[in-house]
């Protein structure tokens, strides 16, 4: 005995993934924009010059 197959296209039922696989969660996205603007954000000190006296080590 074989089991029936079917004629038709396949049905939009659910399948192994969820619905929004592949889609980034709130959080991540959250906290990939808070990174960026890190990133982007211009800082008020020379972070190379440790010493603060400008001079090369």
């Amino acid at each position: 005995m074989s089991a029936p197959t079917s004629v038709g296209p396949d049905s939009d039922g659910p399948g192994l993934q969820r619905p929004d696989f592949g889609r980034p969660s709130p959080a991540l996205l959250a906290r990939a924009d808070r990174g960026l603007a890190r990133f982007l954000a211009r800082s008020t000190e020379d972070q190379d010059d440790e010493l603060g006296d400008g001079a090369p080590r």
